[in-house]
């Protein structure tokens, strides 16, 4: 893999019965830019997230139909406050890393997670998809642990993305373009011929 040339990506599908809840998001549209995200990057950039029990599934699953190893280029964080709620994939792999909690404070217990999962890698880009406050939350530590990543909010999946890219003041395609692979190829600068790592030669 590419060292320094990682991929960050905060994408979550907003509840709109949680405090965090910062506008309806398009489920569709999230799904779509993931998947163009998996189509575009995996196998050639490192991704790395927080996880998200809708969305882990569908990487895992992406990942095994293009024959690219999951385990070596998806990193996944997640705090051990949410242990009963890891998918199923969590154990099935050596690419999930757990970081502490602090008892009964959540809040505390992300930030944790959030702060060694951003430090830890060199990132080239972080994308941003749906969500609630945790959109910003990562968002703001992107800039003071990643200051040199291209900022990605992805306007047209909704949610806490959306508000996100009206306050960093998002350029057009990243608020109008429904082509994601296209998008993504060309705001990621990936030769759409570049070679995928594939685990069989």
């Amino acid at each position: 893999m590419i060292e320094g040339r990682s991929i960050f990506l905060s994408a979550g599908v907003p509840d709109p019965n949680a405090k965090h809840y910062m506008g309806e998001a398009d489920t569709a549209a999230i799904s779509a830019l993931v998947s163009a995200l998996l189509f575009v990057a995996l196998g050639r950039r490192q991704i790395v997230w927080g996880g998200h029990p809708a969305i882990t599934p569908m990487i895992w699953a992406y990942a095994e139909a293009l024959n690219v190893d999951y385990g070596k280029w998806v990193t996944l964080y997640q705090s051990e406050f949410f242990k009963d709620d890891f998918p199923e994939e969590n154990a099935r792999f050596g690419n999930v890393i757990v970081t502490k909690a602090v008892e009964g404070d959540r809040e505390r217990s992300l930030e944790i997670m959030r702060r060694r999962m951003l430090s830890e890698t060199r990132f080239e880009a972080a994308i941003f998809a749906g969500g609630m406050g945790g959109i910003f939350d990562e968002y703001r530590l992107v800039a003071e642990l990643a200051a040199d990543a291209t900022i990605l909010p992805i306007v047209s999946t909704g949610g806490a993305a959306a508000a996100l890219g009206a306050e960093v003041k998002a350029s057009g395609d990243l608020v109008d373009e429904l082509d994601y692979v296209e998008l993504l190829f060309d705001r990621l600068s990936i030769d759409p011929n570049e070679r995928r790592d594939a685990t069989d030669p």
